[in-house]
Parts: C-alpha cells; structure tokens; sequence
C-alpha cells in the first residue's frame, strides 16, 4: 500500500456484473487500503463478482446514486481507523481506474482538499458522453463561476478527496445531485480544490442517467436546482 495516506475508494453500483470486477481489478492495490463497493439494490450478481474481485460489500438498499454513496461513507465511519482520503468512481468501467495515484496526488502534495477528474480536459472516447450530458456540464460549471466564483470544468464522478473535509460537507443529496453538491459545498466552505484531466470511455451496459430521456431530464433538473438550492 502507498504509505503516504490511507485511502479508500466508494465504488456505487446498481446491476453492473458485466463491469464491476474490472474496475475492482483496475484500481492500482498498492495505493489503496479499502474498495467499497455499494450495492445499490442490484438484481444481478453485482455483489459475487465485486467479491471476487477483492471489494467489500456494504449493501445501500435505498436507491439513489448519493444514497449509496453515504453508505459507503457510514461504512467508513464506523473503522477504528479512519482513511485520510477518499476517491469516489463509478462502477461501470467508464472511468479509468489506473489514473487514481493522479488523481490523489494534489492532496498528498500540493495541499488540495478536493481533486476532481476532469472528462473535459482529459481524453474522450467517442460516444462515452452524449450531447445533453456535455451542454449540462458546461452549464452547471459556468453557473458555479458566476455564482460561487470556483472554476470547474466538469461534475466528474471520478474524483479525491480528503477524508476530515467530506465529513465538512455534511452530505446529503440522495440520488442525482451528489457530485455537484460536493462541488458547490466545497465551494462555498472555501476549500482549495483542483482537476486534473482524466480519461474516458463508453461504459458497460446502459446508464442509468443519460442512457433514457427521462432519465436525462431529472439529472438535469436536479443538477440546477441543487445549484440554486445551496445558495
């Protein structure tokens, strides 16, 4: 394990048996202590395979992308030993997992509290994004300068960070805010954050967000509205 820091990775994942154990595998096992991996109400055999592939298991039963996300984070909470930083990635193997030491890097020397994995200045597979999901990107970021005046590029789920400044934010959001709560959150608290490019690709099997309209709609929706709400 990398002895600079202790970290733990929250993976959420709803049905992803076809992609899960290759984002497991993929997380370089000498920079981490701990994979989570929470199982968000999946009806596949998400969980065996996490399993087998090395991750804990913590079961999120209620459903919401955030919602997971917090379990994992009680889940955490509850070690003798407490981690110094988190990464948070999706379990669809859309990100890639071998650019973590990257991503972790502005916390253990350049003093950031917050890293997020910008999809917008790294590498993008062709069709890994879609048309509504860049415009809503770019819409929610310049709306966080104009408000907040931070600079983000993009609300990437692949992202550090520290374990004391998470617990700051007093998350809430239960389903598709959750990375742009982070953000604004961070934001208003005044904390250093950063991004560092990171690449992308088309995930395995469809999303659940932007992989229907409705979908796509209240992600949206949900996006702004936290924006506005946490003003």
């Amino acid at each position: 394990m990398n002895q600079k820091a202790a970290i733990d990775v929250i993976i959420p994942a709803f049905n992803e048996e076809h992609s899960i154990g290759k984002v497991v595998e993929a997380i370089p096992s000498n920079w981490v202590r701990e994979i989570i991996v929470c199982n968000n109400n999946s009806t596949d055999n998400t969980a065996q395979v996490a399993r087998a592939a090395g991750a804990t298991v913590v079961d999120a039963n209620q459903k919401g992308y955030g919602s997971a996300c917090l379990k994992g984070m009680d889940y955490i909470s509850q070690k003798k030993k407490l981690p110094e930083i988190i990464v948070f990635l999706d379990g669809d193997f859309s990100d890639h997992p071998e650019q973590l030491p990257d991503l972790v890097q502005p916390i253990l020397n350049a003093d950031m509290d917050l890293v997020i994995g910008s999809r917008a200045l790294g590498k993008l597979e062709k069709g890994s994004m879609t048309i509504p999901q860049i415009f809503g990107n770019w819409l929610a970021t310049t709306l966080i300068k104009k408000i907040y005046n931070y600079t983000f590029t993009d609300l990437g789920p692949f992202r550090a960070i520290r374990y004391n400044k998470l617990m700051e934010l007093q998350m809430e959001d239960p389903n598709f805010g959750w990375t742009v709560e982070m953000q604004v959150k961070a934001a208003k608290q005044g904390m250093n954050c950063t991004e560092i490019p990171v690449d992308y690709r088309q995930r395995i099997g469809v999303s659940k967000v932007s992989g229907t309209i409705k979908g796509t709609i209240l992600a949206g929706y949900k996006i702004l509205w936290t924006i506005f709400k946490l003003i």
